[in-house]
């Protein structure tokens, strides 16, 4: 385990390389720990047991490598060498998805660094605000429904990956960044880049007109099925 600034065991287990953070993150709720950066280079943070009702948001100007503050559930939480390992305590239900929680788990990850997501194990309410990241990587394996993502401009190709189904999922990129999106298992009400298609069975492969010999780019790829699925781009967060 990486260095820490001591433990608190009574919130978060016994195996947690955390410290309690200040200043308080802005909603100035408790409780809030932080991972220290240490020598990292870049980030990974890992959902290894599926999450339900989170938001990650990112900050250029943190101290530390991640600041976190979960909800009415703690998981387990470990880091090392610049990996953050989140693992929720297994449902009481056989359907995790129809968890309802309070209120929601906060990350906030410090952009200074590159980043790779993934959460496995599937994800429902999830908000990502990532424009202020520089994106590795996205991976959301095992279903995802309820899902928002704000991206930033790509550096290279960058894959976002839905594995095992998308269920009301949007996401946003950067107006006239380069995209490719590829859907495995048929889509109901799918919007791409203005483009919309009712009902379309088999596999898609749509792609924006600036694709091809482009540097920077996103490739997408949905396994699974896309039902109310939209990926398009925001006015908001020009490239």
């Amino acid at each position: 385990m990486m260095e820490s600034g001591g433990m608190d065991r009574k919130n978060l287990g016994d195996s947690v390389p955390t410290h309690r953070a200040h200043p308080k993150d802005r909603s100035g709720a408790d409780p809030h720990f932080a991972v220290p950066i240490g020598s990292a280079t870049r980030g990974r943070l890992r959902f290894t047991g599926g999450a339900h009702w989170l938001v990650v948001r990112a900050e250029l100007h943190l101290p530390d490598l991640c600041q976190v503050r979960f909800g009415d559930r703690m998981p387990t939480m470990g880091a090392r060498r610049g990996v953050v390992s989140v693992r929720y305590p297994r449902f009481l239900t056989d359907d995790w998805l129809s968890y309802q929680s309070e209120r929601p788990a906060h990350l906030t990850l410090n952009a200074s660094l590159p980043w790779d997501v993934e959460v496995r194990g599937g994800v429902s309410q999830l908000v990502a605000e990532l424009r202020a990241l520089r994106l590795g990587s996205l991976l959301l394996e095992g279903g995802a429904s309820r899902v928002e993502v704000m991206l930033p401009s790509p550096s290279g190709t960058v894959a976002v990956l839905i594995l095992g189904g998308a269920s009301n999922v949007t996401i946003y990129r950067p107006a006239g960044v380069s995209a490719r999106l590829r859907v495995e298992g048929g889509a109901t009400n799918l919007t791409f880049d203005g483009r919309h298609t009712g009902a379309a069975g088999g596999e898609l492969d749509l792609r924006t007109s600036n694709h091809d010999g482009a540097t920077d780019r996103y490739e997408f790829a949905i396994t699974g099925g896309a039902n109310n699925v939209s990926i398009e781009g925001d006015e908001r967060s020009e490239p």
